[in-house]
């Protein structure tokens, strides 16, 4: 062995190794093991977060080394809005946008944006050892999981499962999509209030430009100052977007909060919303999908709500509007909803949206967790689970987005061309919004209105519903149905991993998959779905355990953004001192559930500790080589005793550790062979019986490698390419191939 150990020489040459001797693969008819992988972005690159597919890495390799036939299928996700967003900043940089192309130009120009950018991660991966079946690879996109899809929408849809209504969602103008309540942030900031009155009454608003839009005041019942006006009607002077308006009651109103008195916008305001179906309001819109605000708001129409909003209060100010402002609070505190991905303010927006009706469907879910088919580990999981579950509202799979699974809905055109709505580019690139009954009255084929479109909406009122029908091609007549423009949520399609990631004939012998390893923030959004989905398809558990991986911290435990400048490259770690330390310091002294401190320090640490198992590996082999291996001096009984005290104590830790690795506590297993081999047996044990190894004495020699080589058996999931490597050195074959 060399005098010192290398990484950089030895990890890519053992991968290798390992992917031309097929090791990566599982290949015996032992008991199955199987574990999907979390697919990353396709067109990802590592960040500190994937090292914590290590997780699974571990699991695959300990499984393997248990004698089952593990299993761990690789895959990548389109990440339909994710990828979008980052393909729409690159077109912004060239000076372009998505309104710059049709539909199928646009779809085509993001699919060869990722196929350009994609394989990297699964190069990466590699060079972190993972023990996963490259060949089996699946991507979200491919066809076999867009039929899934298509036909879990077709069965949930003629199930009455799937309903399309006018519901109110945060959307963001920016995007130019609608984001589910898991898809969005909460900051806190400062911004004006503004207090205004109708009358007499006085009521308070962040969002002035939403007044254009009010179709009530509403009042607590209870609440004595206001009971008088419950009922009555408040006549409005002065203002030209209002006449009069009512006063009702809700007991939603908090009687301590404000003035007691709230302003209804059903259309822009989630609470408002429900006011208003409750009490039949009348809904209105002032801003659209596009920022922008509409004629409604009079001379502040076609100004974004920013612009809008600094005009108005401006006129306001001057009086112009009479007595309407009473005052302005500058420092008032609140919570404001955002878009997770360009951090911009979300609008609340009534729009037409795909439902899944989710009350029937997660009450399997809540019995499936409640009775532990399938485990949570760490264990506290499980109640943020079934918590969630029982809040969890029908959940909105529309995105208004070109890159992902187009639903598979087609609208009669014939009859209801007066109720679709579209925007489109004709040939000449004019961009063109209102009914497909107003262009093809102008003389515009439908091949070119389809051919152009951008976005279609269709309102899908009780009283008058347009007629569809759910198909994966175009229905029979070219010119008489037209395709809905939404995509899936990425979650949808997503949530149907386990159930496309199988070959047909492993559904008998692999499922359920025994293990899903994912980061503890997407449980909600993916986890409860995979379970969901595979309970309707399938009538059983997609998994048989979840175990939530820890969140990668900075060194002072703060999450790493780009914002924050705290990122650290996995790569550069990896690049400087070896796969194995960069993965040991993502396990050593974890806590389950807790966070991971990644730092360069803990990383040199654990490169030390690769140092030290190589260097006792290097003395047992080198005494193996002397010829002469007759013992020189007389046994002691002393040196008996240490050789069996060293015999128990392994025999006691490898108990110890097998009960810790079943039982998913991975960083309590490594730090117990950790503590083992740095100070217990390189600094007692091989003291102790160093004389006697270089004099010859076989015994404790042998009892040395024996301990030894069962170590690195038991370090291999944690550190392979070490392990690998110094097993080598004293078999033939691969360390795993052996048995743990």
């Amino acid at each position: 062995m060399d005098s010192k150990y290398q990484p950089q020489l030895v990890e890519e040459k053992i991968y290798k190794e390992w992917e031309e001797k097929g090791l990566l693969r599982p290949s015996s008819d032992k008991k199955p093991f199987t574990i999907l992988m979390p697919p990353p972005n396709a067109n990802a690159s590592l960040h500190a977060g994937h090292g914590m597919y290590t997780v699974d890495d571990v699991i695959t390799r300990y499984k393997r080394l248990r004698g089952y036939d593990s299993l761990w299928i690789p895959g990548t996700d389109h990440a339909g809005f994710e990828t979008q967003y980052v393909y729409e900043k690159f077109l912004a940089k060239q000076g372009k946008s998505r309104l710059d192309f049709d539909r199928k130009t646009f779809y085509k120009n993001v699919f060869d944006f990722v196929k350009e950018n994609s394989g990297l991660i699964y190069q990466q991966f590699r060079k972190l050892g993972f023990l996963a079946d490259w060949n089996r690879s699946i991507f979200s996109l491919d066809n076999h999981v867009i039929d899934k899809s298509f036909q879990t929408f077709k069965k949930m849809e003629s199930e009455g499962k799937v309903y399309k209504s006018d519901y109110i969602v945060n959307y963001c103008t920016h995007c130019g999509t609608s984001l589910a309540e898991l898809e969005v942030n909460h900051i806190k900031r400062k911004d004006p209030l503004y207090y205004f009155k109708y009358e007499e009454l006085i009521f308070a608003t962040v969002r002035p430009e939403t007044v254009f839009v009010d179709v009530a005041l509403v009042v607590n019942p209870k609440d004595k100052r206001y009971k008088k006006y419950i009922g009555q009607t408040m006549k409005v002077d002065g203002l030209f977007w209002l006449k009069e308006i009512p006063v009702i009651a809700d007991e939603m109103v908090d009687l301590k909060f404000g003035t007691g008195v709230v302003k209804i916008t059903p259309a822009h305001d989630s609470y408002d919303f429900e006011v208003g179906k409750k009490n039949k309001l009348i809904f209105k819109s002032v801003i659209q999908t596009n920022g922008k605000l509409t004629e409604l708001a009079g001379p502040y129409s076609g100004l974004r709500v920013k612009a809008a909003r600094e005009k108005f209060v401006a006129d306001l100010k001057s009086g112009l509007y009479k007595d309407f402002l009473v005052k302005i609070d500058e420092n008032y505190v609140h919570s404001v909803t955002v878009c997770y991905k360009c951090s911009r303010d979300l609008e609340p927006t009534v729009i037409s949206n795909w439902f899944i009706r989710v009350e029937d469907l997660k009450k399997p879910v809540i019995e499936a967790v409640k009775t532990e088919k399938v485990k949570f580990y760490p264990k506290k999981y499980k109640k943020q689970m079934l918590d969630w579950l029982g809040i969890m509202h029908d959940w909105p799979i529309s995105r208004q987005i070109v890159w992902g699974i187009r639903i598979p809905v087609w609208y009669k055109v014939t009859g209801n061309e007066s109720k679709i709505w579209l925007s489109f580019f004709t040939k000449n690139h004019e961009f063109k919004i209102g009914t497909i009954q107003q262009y093809l009255g102008e003389g515009l084929t439908f091949k070119e209105i389809e051919e152009g479109l951008q976005q279609l909406t269709v309102q899908q009122f009780e009283q008058e519903k347009v007629e569809y029908t759910v198909s994966q091609s175009r229905p029979n007549d070219d010119n008489d149905w037209i395709q809905e423009t939404d995509t899936f949520d990425t979650w949808f399609s997503s949530g149907q991993w386990p159930l496309v990631t199988l070959k047909d004939e492993e559904y008998k012998t692999r499922f359920p998959t025994d293990v899903m390893g994912t980061l503890a923030d997407i449980l909600k959004f993916w986890v409860s779905r995979m379970i969901m989905f595979s309970l309707y398809i399938k009538k059983e558990v997609p998994f048989k355990n979840v175990y939530l991986w820890s969140m990668v911290a900075d060194s002072k435990g703060l999450k790493m953004s780009k914002s924050k400048g705290n990122v650290v490259n996995p790569l550069d770690l990896v690049n400087k001192y070896g796969a194995d330390a960069f993965r040991a310091s993502l396990l050593f002294e974890t806590g389950e559930g807790g966070k991971v401190i990644l730092a360069e320090q803990k990383v040199i640490g654990m490169r030390n500790f690769i140092n030290k198992i190589w260097n006792i590996g290097r003395f047992i082999s080198m005494n193996l080589q002397i010829k002469d291996q007759r013992s020189k001096i007389k046994d002691t009984n002393k040196k008996s005793k240490i050789i069996k005290e060293l015999e128990t104590e392994y025999k006691k830790e490898k108990k110890q550790y097998l009960k810790y690795m079943d039982s998913y506590q991975f960083s309590k297993a490594f730090g117990l062979v950790y503590e083992f081999i740095w100070h217990r047996f390189a600094d007692y044990y091989i003291e102790q019986l160093k004389d006697e190894v270089i004099n010859g004495n076989i015994e404790a020699l042998g009892k040395l490698k024996e301990v030894y080589l069962e170590n690195l058996k038991m370090l291999h999931p944690f550190v392979p390419f070490v392990t690998e490597e110094i097993w080598k050195v004293f078999n033939t074959k691969s360390i795993l191939l052996e048995q743990l």
